[in-house]
């Protein structure tokens, strides 16, 4: 594999880890927004989740928008390998 395959693999990698922290953190149901890691991850997240989020039709409050973008960082994990 390639260097930049290989760049481009763990990048995604990190990306979901990212996108992990922030679903798991939409659960803590008090926590300030002001919080450095709480910016961090939603101004990391947000660019991707937002259009995928308006594209998606309204499923009763609950945000699928992750797991779409989840299931799109694996398919193109697996076009990498």
């Amino acid at each position: 594999m390639s260097s930049v395959f290989l760049v481009l693999y763990w990048v995604l990698h990190v990306y979901q880890l990212i996108l992990l922290a922030r679903v798991l953190m939409s659960w803590i149901p008090n926590l300030d927004q002001n919080n450095p890691i709480a910016r961090f991850l939603y101004q990391a997240t947000e660019p991707v989740l937002a259009p995928i989020r308006s594209a998606l039709p309204p499923m009763g409050g609950i945000d699928l928008s992750p797991l779409v973008v989840f299931l799109g960082i694996s398919v193109i994990i697996q076009l990498v390998i």
